[in-house]
């Protein structure tokens, strides 16, 4: 009595296809399981057991996508004057 039997479950199933699709479910397990796949390797990487500074830059580079820039000391920040800022607030 406090279970639910065979026949609920499929009764269960056939209205979850019925109101998303086969499609939209297919799609929806092939992401469950491949993020479930990405956790375990991301689980099962070693990390290193160094805490040196070079190691920690080192990974960082390795992680970034992109390269790192300096900006140049010498470069001045703009300083908007009165006017500049009046024709900003007339263009909104």
């Amino acid at each position: 009595m406090g279970g639910i039997s065979i026949w609920q479950l499929l009764i269960i199933v056939a209205i979850v296809v019925l109101l998303f699709g086969t499609k939209k479910l297919r799609t929806l397990g092939s992401d469950l399981g491949a993020s479930v796949k990405g956790f375990k390797k991301a689980m099962s990487e070693d990390e290193p057991t160094s805490t040196s500074a070079e190691n920690k830059v080192e990974s960082a580079q390795k992680d970034a996508d992109f390269d790192v820039k300096s900006i140049p000391e010498s470069q001045q920040p703009v300083v908007k004057t009165e006017e500049q800022k009046s024709q900003n607030k007339e263009q909104v």
